[in-house]
């Protein structure tokens, strides 16, 4: 079966194939027919690539090319979350082994479990393309997954030592605000408008909860005949501890509506302002009513979940600018970034109100 999201691995993101090969015979169940690699074309940071052994398939993770900052791309962590989380919560890939010796691939990498399904991006397949039913059960779905990862006991897959999660709020504002001006090519008034607001309106943390830290519905893998059925959360590289808010306001960040500003939806696309798909405000509604959560500063989530988003596009821009990434998509994201800006302000004027 083919899969549209696999080509072939592009010229600058080569990997050893010398050195990789012997050692994931050595350290992958089953390793042993015809090997060959490709690359899963979608995605924007971590480098993802298809091993085949035979009929065998595996998924090896990498960091993208160029500097990292810190705590971003960490594979160690990704690869003691899924070791573990798929015990309880089936819906995370197992990961098989982990790599930390420079001299295979020069950085740290694992290999993950393959998954079949489909991915969503910024539109639904055109077989699905109109059909408000399904997507309201889709949008009820992503909701309810994070819901169910959120009840997950951290202590039930030895994750109780993930992360800190006292002063996890104060660490996130301080930890994205150094990440922002490590990054920044340019001086924009709004993202300043937006951490002098995140940083005088900081909420205290209710809870505290195994965080994706970048969910949304591209990091969702659907069945591909039912898409509100999942198969697999992907991108677990920024796994945590922390306050759950955190994933839903990011979450929020792409939770595209009708009368939405059209640059929002160039911007972080999801295709939820298609009919049937719950509003900004029904999600929140139905997350709190699965966790019994009080959302009422959802406000203040959200924000920092468009600044979270701010950095991370002006991170991918400025591997671009200098030139370790030759990934023509990214050329125009500094447009992105101010769009996001002035996402977050628009947003900040409304709370406001």
């Amino acid at each position: 079966m083919s899969d549209p999201e696999v080509i072939a691995v592009r010229a600058d993101e080569q990997l050893d194939v010398a050195r990789l090969e012997p050692w994931l015979r050595a350290h992958l169940p089953d390793a042993t027919g015809p090997f060959a690699l490709r690359q899963f074309g979608g995605g924007h940071a971590n480098l993802t690539y298809l091993l085949q052994f035979g009929a065998r398939e595996y998924v090896l993770r990498r960091p993208p090319l160029g500097p990292i900052a810190p705590s971003a791309h960490d594979m160690q962590r990704e690869h003691r979350v899924l070791a573990r989380l798929g015990e309880v919560f089936p819906l995370a890939p197992r990961s098989y082994a982990l790599c930390t010796d420079p001299a295979i691939l020069g950085v740290d990498f694992h290999v993950v479990e393959r998954r079949r399904g489909t991915v969503i991006r910024q539109e639904l397949p055109e077989q699905f393309a109109d059909d408000p039913a399904l997507n309201r059960r889709i949008g009820h779905m992503v909701v309810d997954v994070l819901a169910d990862l959120h009840q997950v006991n951290p202590v039930s897959v030895g994750l109780e030592t993930l992360g800190r999660p006292d002063g996890f709020i104060q660490r996130q504002v301080d930890g994205w605000d150094r990440r922002w001006h490590a990054a920044k090519d340019q001086e924009i008034a709004d993202v300043d408008h937006m951490l002098r607001w995140l940083k005088a309106a900081m909420p205290t943390a209710q809870a505290t909860a195994l965080l994706h830290n970048d969910y949304k519905l591209d990091n969702l893998m659907v069945d591909t005949d039912d898409l509100a059925t999942p198969v697999a959360v992907l991108d677990w590289d920024m796994t945590t501890r922390g306050d759950p808010l955190m994933d839903l306001g990011y979450l929020l960040n792409f939770w595209n509506e009708v009368d939405d500003d059209p640059r929002w939806h160039y911007v972080s696309r999801m295709p939820t302002n298609h009919a049937g798909f719950p509003t900004r405000a029904e999600v929140v509604a139905r997350y709190a009513e699965r966790t019994g959560l009080n959302v009422d500063a959802i406000a203040w989530y959200h924000v920092f979940g468009v600044f979270k988003l701010v950095v991370i596009v002006q991170q991918i821009y400025i591997r671009y600018l200098r030139g370790q990434t030759q990934d023509r998509r990214f050329a125009g994201y500094d447009e992105r970034v101010r769009d996001l800006a002035r996402k977050g302000v628009v947003l900040i004027d409304a709370e406001r109100r």
